[in-house]
């Protein structure tokens, strides 16, 4: 006689168990979104010319992790986690903000002005950054399933770079023109999108999808 799967047999096959490989793929995402973020206070220049902000450096890791979630999860679930994400920078943004508006004894005085500098926020970049990510990680996860059928499940390497290509051209783009759109010339809008496209699908090539094959055969292993 066939054994009947309980409930949490089911949730332990489904990757749902109390400490399941998707919760912490999740976590890892969520955390390297709002480290992203938050690096993006400091611009990174070469010659005096500010190209990126520092993180540019770390937020292809985000999508290398939506890459894992869509690979192993399914867009369904990926998309979960992405909305997930989103709420919780959002969080970020705002008990951040607040906190810059709690007063602060005069002795931390150089704290408290560091912190603001840090967590003062531009409300048109704040807007910017949700709306990038946000269609960025979706359009990223959708093409990356599609790749997959594409390609009947092979080339994981395409999957994971084609998708980026494609991802980072919505959160790039959005982000450079909706955050400093009107207020910087032309030409200066295109070197921004040129080099933080180029600097993010690099890392993602170089360092992302080594990462990704690793992980996803590792899941797949267990």
């Amino acid at each position: 006689m066939r054994k009947e799967l309980s409930g949490e047999d089911i949730s332990e096959i489904r990757g749902g168990g109390d400490f399941s490989p998707l919760v912490i793929i999740a976590a890892l995402m969520v955390t390297s979104y709002l480290t992203a973020n938050v690096m993006a206070v400091k611009l990174v220049s070469f010659g005096g010319v500010a190209l990126f902000d520092a993180g540019t450096i770390t937020f292809p890791v985000a999508y290398m992790l939506g890459d894992i979630l869509t690979e192993i999860w399914g867009f369904r679930v990926a998309k979960k986690v992405i909305w997930l994400t989103f709420i919780c920078n959002i969080i970020l943004v705002a008990a951040t903000a607040i906190g810059v508006l709690l007063p602060s004894p005069d002795y931390l005085r150089e704290t408290a002005d560091a912190y603001a500098a840090v967590f003062t926020y531009v409300p048109r970049i704040v807007l910017a950054s949700l709306i990038a990510f946000l269609c960025g990680e979706l359009s990223n996860a959708f093409f990356m399933e599609k790749i997959k059928r594409w390609t009947k499940g092979r080339y994981l390497w395409a999957r994971t770079i084609g998708s980026s290509t494609v991802g980072y051209v919505f959160d790039t783009v959005l982000f450079v023109l909706i955050a400093f759109g009107g207020t910087a010339k032309p030409s200066d809008l295109l070197s921004l999108i040129a080099a933080q496209y180029a600097m993010k699908l690099g890392v993602e090539a170089l360092c992302g999808t080594p990462l990704a094959y690793a992980a996803i055969y590792l899941l797949r292993r267990m």
